[in-house]
């Protein structure tokens, strides 16, 4: 969270600071329990969700190669129903991170291709990615706090 948001409820909320250090003259208090508004109110939380979620990132870095048809699409990810296909599909183009574009062609087109807000999601997953690589080729692997 950042300085200068509230937690809590009401007109009473206190505003959320940055912990200081602990010193030997500083008495340690418990902090504050985050609350669902917290979660929900945070920026990142949406974004979480959305690369979180089982067949998106999957689609986005599929997207990031080229543009793909909708049966191209439904081939190319094996174990992906049609029905969760279109969900994603749906939930990525009203996000802003998909465009979609119908040609009327023989026979109809449904083409699907990142905007650029996918773009920069993918190249963030992309760096999440990389670094899970090397944490997984390391011995050590990640930090014992993060395991």
């Amino acid at each position: 969270m950042s300085t200068g948001t509230t937690r809590g409820e009401g007109p009473a909320a206190a505003p959320v600071t940055a912990a200081a250090p602990v010193t030997a003259a500083a008495p340690v208090t418990a902090a504050a329990p985050i609350t669902a508004g917290d979660r929900a109110g945070c920026p990142a939380t949406a974004v979480l969700h959305r690369i979180g979620d089982r067949w998106s990132v999957l689609l986005i870095c599929l997207l990031a190669r080229r543009p793909h048809g909708y049966n191209e699409l439904d081939r190319a990810v094996a174990d992906l129903s049609r029905r969760m296909l279109t969900r994603a599909l749906r939930t990525l183009e009203a996000e802003g991170y998909v465009s979609r574009t119908a040609r009327a062609e023989s026979p109809y087109r449904v083409e699907y291709a990142l905007t650029a807000r996918g773009e920069s999601l993918h190249a963030a997953v992309r760096e999440l990615g990389v670094r899970a690589a090397t944490e997984a080729a390391t011995e050590e692997g990640p930090p014992p706090a993060a395991r």
